[in-house]
């Protein structure tokens, strides 16, 4: 089992075009599990035909204070490094939205009046479409914490099958939470000045967790040579270089995957796959 996560700087560089197109493509000889980690914008699913699809909520504990039990103490309130429990008074306030569900609250509360209830936050999705199996996941409107989706969707994951993770772009803790523990990861690029500037955080999150990394620049045919430049200074591997394409844009706006559609498309990805297959054995 291989897990591949695609990722980026910033977003509309092409990483969900490399993803679910390298997933079409795999899953010609393989059994591919495609995860949709892009939580609060999750779109994968619009390239595909896929059979009936199932969802599930997605829950995460809240506090819950029982005021016969408590006694106003503050020992939760000031416990919280989230600021999600007040003491005032008699009364004790709880705010969802800050809460991060780390159970310290009933944990410290010396009368054990503070339990924990279900709380919704999203839903999972999960699809087929021949050998390739989907699982996404999506955030619901107003809710602020993107990591316990994806958590969800990543223990979906199983083995004797490629695994593609199409992480949310940029470096925060919701690309992190994505590609944390994968065995490779594709960095999806643009030859800009923005492209390279965060290009060079997302290298820096993905060395921190330790991911070995390959890069893809995406409209290689435009800007200028810095991001080449970058990669060759950090011994980058550059996996694939992507031209500027009306073909692929009119497949991207209609929802449709470039691969199915095109033979010169379909090279340029089955050698991206090779490249990735090198570097999964170390070869980058």
């Amino acid at each position: 089992m291989s897990v591949i996560a695609c990722a980026s700087g910033k977003g509309g560089t092409g990483k969900t075009t490399v993803a679910t197109n390298l997933a079409r493509l795999l899953s010609a000889n393989a059994e591919v599990h495609l995860l949709d980690c892009d939580v609060e914008g999750p779109n994968d699913h619009l390239f595909f035909d896929f059979d009936p699809t199932e969802q599930e909520p997605v829950e995460v504990p809240l506090p819950k204070v029982d005021l016969e039990r408590c006694d106003g103490c503050g020992v939760c309130s000031d416990a919280c490094t989230f600021n999600a429990i007040s003491v005032l008074g008699e009364k004790v306030l709880v705010f969802p939205e800050l809460c991060h569900s780390c159970g310290v609250c009933a944990y410290v509360c010396p009368r054990d009046a503070v339990s924990e209830e279900p709380r919704t936050i999203g839903v999972l999705t999960h699809a087929s479409e021949g050998t390739m199996i989907f699982t996404g996941g999506e955030l619901f409107p107003g809710e602020p914490l993107a990591p316990p989706i994806i958590q969800a969707v990543k223990k979906t994951i199983s083995p004797g099958n490629i695994t593609l993770i199409d992480a949310a772009p940029g470096t925060s803790c919701p690309t992190v939470e994505a590609i944390h523990g994968a065995d490779f990861c594709v960095l999806v690029t643009e030859p800009t000045a923005f492209g390279l500037g965060d290009l060079q955080m997302a290298v820096g999150m993905g060395r921190r967790l330790g991911v070995p990394l390959g890069i893809v620049i995406n409209r290689c045919n435009l800007g200028d040579d810095r991001v080449e430049a970058y990669c060759h200074e950090e011994a980058l591997p550059i996996l694939a270089r992507f031209p500027l394409d009306l073909d692929l844009a009119r497949c991207y706006a209609r929802g449709a995957l470039v691969v199915d559609h095109s033979e010169d498309w379909r090279d340029r990805f089955r050698q991206l796959g090779n490249a990735i297959k090198h570097g999964l054995k170390g070869g980058g």
